[in-house]
């Protein structure tokens, strides 16, 4: 079956990491036409926009796309690309599977999490003004309609996916109206599904327990601030940004990303890790109803990890991106779909 996906490559790394995602994918036997749209510094750059117009219609009409990283300026410039994409096209959740892929040595053996955001509102969507000089004033917005919304898509996903627990993480200690009412919702929506558990942590304290126990939970669900912190939290359990997947779930359409940033500091050397952005392709493909495929793309990268002779510099090795992406492609070509022994 034939796909047509928005392409946003981004920058920095970006294009680099999404050119490796392609090839494996060819080679992977997918028909996919790629329209290639930019964002950010190199969107503004040609067209005076961060966010084109174009680009917006061609994910409305195609339904889906992967993008790469794109470079936020921090403290001045234009506002997040990542926020004005999750507000133009309400993709109101962000889901995040953190876990340990085979091979890559971490402080922890036994990681499974979920990670459910809300992905719209809150402090994070950046809605600030100066009062007087020398004073701002953030707002954080937190709305029944939303809280509700990311709860319900919380325990579908368990549900779907044989999940036992979603535990809300909030600050309703302090914060007892907007936090609050996070919880209410999330409580509201918890008795409608009496087959999962439900329970609830401050924020504070479940970061403490994620790094001391993160094999006892399971589903995280959090507002938008706390997701991304989290989230974040948790890829370093299990090797950091450079390995983890991230997708983007609106109503209509879903935009599936890496979750690391552009890092310039590396940009066109040919050193990127591909790997956090194709994981978030089999999510994609997992999403299309690619799935045999995408078992195929892990299971090639699995033994690529395992083996260990094709790593590059963020995973303790030496290969370039080509290098790494030409040894997945390898083992699809040849490989089995067991691992070797370890």
């Amino acid at each position: 079956m034939k796909h047509v996906i928005t392409l946003i490559p981004g920058d920095g790394i970006g294009p680099e990491v999404s050119e490796a995602v392609v090839r494996i994918f060819t080679v992977a036997g997918l028909e996919i036409e790629w329209e290639r749209h930019d964002a950010g510094v190199v969107a503004f750059e040609k067209t005076n926009e961060t966010l084109p117009v174009a680009l917006l219609d061609s994910i409305r009409r195609n339904k889906v796309a992967l993008k790469g990283p794109v470079t936020t300026p921090i403290g001045q410039g234009f506002t997040s690309v990542n926020v004005g994409l999750r507000k133009a096209l309400d993709l109101y959740s962000n889901l995040r599977p953190v876990r340990n892929l085979p091979g890559v040595q971490s402080r922890y053996t036994d990681v499974d999490l979920i990670i459910v955001r809300e992905n719209t509102e809150d402090l994070y969507a950046g809605l600030e003004h100066v009062v007087i000089p020398g004073v701002v004033e953030s707002i954080k917005i937190i709305t029944e309609r939303a809280s509700t919304k990311i709860a319900r898509f919380a325990f579908e996903f368990a549900r779907n996916y044989g999940r036992k627990r979603v535990t809300a993480i909030h600050k309703a200690n302090i914060m007892k109206l907007s936090d609050g009412l996070f919880l209410e919702c999330s409580r509201n929506v918890a008795r409608e599904y009496t087959d999962i558990t439900y329970d609830e942590r401050i924020v504070d304290a479940a970061c403490m327990h994620l790094v001391m126990h993160p094999e006892k939970l399971d589903v995280l669900l959090l507002p938008n601030l706390y997701g991304d912190i989290v989230s974040d939290l948790c890829a370093g359990l299990v090797g950091g940004l450079g390995v983890v997947p991230g997708a983007n779930h609106g109503k209509e359409v879903a935009v599936f990303e890496a979750v690391h940033g552009s890092a310039p500091d590396i940009a066109l050397k040919n050193l990127a890790n591909p790997t956090a952005l194709l994981l978030s392709g089999l999510m994609m493909l997992d999403h299309i109803d690619e799935r045999d495929t995408a078992t195929r793309i892990r299971a090639a990268l699995d033994r690529v990890l395992v083996n260990g002779t094709v790593r590059t510099g963020d995973l303790g090795g030496t290969a370039t991106t080509t290098e790494f992406t030409e040894a997945i492609c390898r083992e699809l070509q040849t490989g089995s779909a067991a691992l070797p022994d370890s």
